[in-house]
């Protein structure tokens, strides 16, 4: 039995038929293309008889994706394949994936055929199949209902004529795990051939249970999962791929199987996966959910900061995550907002992280979360008073449709109790871009700062109501090592844009003066 497990991703079929998750042919490629980098064995990239597009989808992706196998999905029915042939002749691998239903139900109520005659469709289907590729899955529809003496028959019938992937489904999410697995050993034990095609299982999620049942089968000798990016598909979604390969590589010893996965492509795909779809992925999801590398409790914090297994299983750069975070609210410890307030750019003595811990605690007991912001102002309000070497004393913003924004600003520069005034301009992006443009180029001249402080996030907000309400901006800005954020308000967005940059580098100036950078941690 060979070690590797085959992923099969069906995100572009499956997955699609989230609702609401419809994309188009151009998306479909750019997933697929993510899907290549990500390493999947093989994209199930759609149903192409089910529409035009979804035909154009595939036959695009056949046509631009490299390296995984592309594969469409048939019914048991000479149109559906031919059309499914069609659409995947451009792909240098393909294959056809057939499936018909095998349970008494879907039988009886769906199909209405007996058993004998669903058995004789599979039979010359996977035959007709066979016509256009080598590479033939079939899938038994509902198997995990299905009557077990039955399967195996479909199952014999089907690798007999010519299939090369046996797809075992657990289509309306309804086994268990250990049910799962004695199947799937069972099915290895009594179908003569199995050892002809590889095993593979396609398991959904109704009751919570999709990942559990694949690994359960694949500790029973299934070699191929299949599954879908943030596990999103019919009703309750199908197994998770990033939940199924970060279980195999975290328990590496326990299975013992390898896999082609590049895991720090995870979170990336992830995204893009949740952008196009327009599905978001729910915080406390596992492996890409925003909670997944975050801790509130304070003896979690604590224990990350000492050392990240105490509380990590994986580390969040093995998914393709910058880094876990530490979520401060009121469970939160006096070690997480010390090295918060770091962060931040500030390195209190104990006294003062004694007044600020104690402040913390009070603000934390009135609101869910603790922002940057509320740390910053709470050390302000308590600890210290920002000095401002540098404030807005004009400024004019030349811009519109067709002409470079250019932005004129002139300042009050304030130093050893004297005051200065300078003017600079510069062009932009944007009005603010030429405004932050101008003021670097200005404090630079005045040798107020050394270097362009970098802008790693512009946020803007009402904090009033009406045509007439103040914008506030919040700007973080990245400075020699160290991150600094500053606040501006006004009714004129630009404005508050201007005070809210200076704010921030009247605290790179001040933390430059005091010299916390070089004060030993307390």
């Amino acid at each position: 039995m060979q070690n590797k497990i085959v992923i099969f991703d069906t995100t572009l079929r499956d997955g699609e038929q989230s609702p609401g998750a419809s994309l188009t042919p151009e998306e479909k490629v750019k997933i697929a293309k993510q899907l290549a980098v990500l390493g999947v064995d093989i994209i199930e990239a759609g149903f192409p008889v089910s529409s035009p597009g979804d035909f154009s989808a595939v036959k695009l992706v056949a046509q631009n994706v490299k390296g995984p196998v592309i594969c469409g999905l048939a019914r048991c029915t000479r149109k559906d394949i031919e059309t499914c042939a069609s659409a995947i002749k451009g792909a240098k691998r393909s294959r056809i994936h057939i499936f018909i239903a095998t349970s008494d139900i879907h039988m009886k109520y769906k199909l209405k055929k007996t058993p004998e005659e669903v058995l004789e469709i599979a039979k010359e289907s996977v035959k007709y199949a066979r016509r256009f590729t080598d590479n033939v899955e079939f899938s038994a529809e509902d198997a995990g209902r299905t009557e077990f003496h039955y399967l195996c028959k479909v199952v014999e019938v089907a690798i007999g004529s010519g299939a090369t992937t046996i797809n075992i489904p657990d289509t309306v999410g309804y086994t268990v795990p250990e049910e799962f697995s004695k199947l799937i050993k069972n099915l290895i034990n009594s179908v003569p051939n199995m050892d002809k095609a590889v095993l593979s299982v396609h398991c959904h999620n109704d009751l919570g249970l999709a990942v559990a049942n694949s690994l359960a089968a694949v500790v029973s000798g299934a070699r191929q999962i299949e599954c879908t990016i943030n596990g999103i598909g019919e009703r309750a979604g199908n197994a998770s791929l990033e939940e199924i390969v970060m279980t195999l590589k975290t328990r590496r010893k326990f299975f013992n199987l390898t896999y082609g996965i590049n895991t720090k492509e995870i979170y990336k795909t992830s995204r893009l996966v949740s952008s196009l779809t327009s599905i978001p992925v729910q915080p406390n999801k596992a492996i890409v959910g925003s909670n997944a590398f975050a801790h509130e409790a304070g003896i979690h914090q604590d224990g990350v900061l000492k050392s990240k297994l105490t509380y990590e299983i994986m580390t969040p750069q093995s998914v393709g995550i910058p880094r876990s975070t530490l979520v401060l609210g009121k469970h939160s410890g006096r070690h997480a907002l010390h090295k918060r307030l770091i962060d931040i750019g500030y390195r209190l003595r104990k006294n003062e992280l004694d007044t600020m811990f104690q402040n913390f605690k009070n603000l934390a007991d009135k609101k869910k979360y603790i922002f940057d912001e509320d740390i910053i102002a709470l050390v302000e309000e308590k600890i210290e008073k920002i000095p401002e070497c540098c404030s807005v004393d004009y400024y004019h913003i030349s811009s519109g449709s067709g002409i470079i924004p250019v932005a004129t600003v002139r300042l009050r520069l304030s130093k050893d109790k004297k005051i200065k005034v300078a003017q600079e301009a510069a062009n932009g992006d944007g009005p603010v871009d030429a405004a932050y443009n101008a003021i670097d180029s200005l404090l630079i001249k005045e040798k107020v700062i050394t270097s362009r402080p970098k802008l790693v996030d512009y946020k803007l907000h009402s904090i009033s109501v009406g045509r007439d309400a103040q914008g506030e901006v919040i700007t973080k800005v990245d400075y020699e090592g160290m991150s600094f954020t500053g606040r501006g308000t006004s009714t004129d967005i630009i404005e508050a844009s201007i005070k809210s940059y200076l704010n921030a580098i009247n605290r790179i100036v001040y933390n430059k003066n005091r010299g916390r950078q070089r004060r030993p941690p307390l």
